[in-house]
């Protein structure tokens, strides 16, 4: 019963750190296309310039 209940906390702190990661990795990909794509010419400079700035390659 002890091995039943721990393993169950831990499958689901698990299936809440991979909900947490693949929703980040969600955001994350939502925000790069959005402000990648933006027709503001200063939100797209300022994104491309702290790209160079933190050394990934973009073009």
């Amino acid at each position: 019963m002890f091995f039943q209940s721990t393993f169950s906390h831990l499958a689901t702190a698990l299936d809440a750190r991979v909900i947490a990661g693949l929703s980040m990795m969600l955001f994350g990909a939502a925000m790069v296309l959005a402000v990648g794509f933006t027709p503001l010419a200063e939100v797209h400079n300022t994104t491309h310039d702290t790209r160079h700035a933190t050394g990934f390659p973009c073009h």
